[in-house]
């Protein structure tokens, strides 16, 4: 979950997406400070390397560039983007390549300038509000070529102490080291109902949970 977007458009959300991206703009430095050593991740990885990332791949909210080095050891290029200008500095920092560039931009707002091979984004959906799901996917759609492929990974953890609005809202607070709060939007998606969720739009994509509290999703347009 290394990266976020504004929203511009004035929805009910659109605060709380405000915040949301406010909070990974201040929490680049101390990220890792409140990084959780889940079980699983592991199996995220070597999905990730036996789905092969090749070509040109797109990485949708980069953050701090956790992933990107993993795509590049595939990958012809790597398009990576974020809103945070903070974390694209990691990122591209970390992966140190002529093959990677980076793209600072909100994403409910940003649209392609080519088509690529593979669209990749770790621990970005669930910060996606319901209502933007559909619309966020059809960014992903126009983002690919034909035939092209996308991979995610995510997780539905929610601590009940950031459950502010209750377990049925998809709003939750977090706060960083100094114990300023944040709001940001999780929405605690599974496997099946995601699934089902993504061939209702038109996605033929097999979501897959780990033996702990990861899953991955990898397929194309039905």
């Amino acid at each position: 979950m290394d990266g976020c977007v504004r929203s511009a458009d004035g929805d009910e959300l659109g605060p709380v997406l405000d915040e949301q991206a406010t909070y990974y703009q201040a929490i680049a430095g101390e990220y890792y400070d409140h990084y959780l050593d889940l079980p699983g991740g592991e199996e995220l990885t070597a999905a990730l390397d036996a789905f092969r990332p090749a070509g040109s791949v797109l990485e949708l909210a980069c953050g701090r560039g956790a992933w990107t080095s993993q795509l590049l050891r595939h990958a012809t290029d790597v398009t990576a983007v974020d809103a945070s200008p903070e974390m694209l500095a990691i990122a591209a920092t970390r992966a140190d390549s002529e093959r990677a560039r980076f793209i600072q931009a909100d994403l409910f707002a940003w649209e392609p300038d080519r088509r690529y091979d593979v669209v990749f984004f770790g621990f970005w959906l669930s910060h996606v509000p319901p209502a933007r799901f559909k619309p966020f996917w059809s960014l992903v759609a126009d983002c690919l070529k034909p035939h092209g492929r996308v991979f995610f990974a995510d997780d539905a953890y929610r601590t009940p102490g950031e459950l502010v609005e209750g377990p049925s809202s998809p709003v939750i607070r977090r706060q960083l080291d100094d114990g300023t709060p944040y709001r940001l939007v999780k929405v605690p998606h599974q496997p099946a109902s995601l699934q089902e969720q993504l061939k209702r739009i038109g996605w033929s994509i097999t979501v897959t949970p780990t033996t702990g509290l990861f899953y991955w999703g990898a397929g194309n347009r039905s």
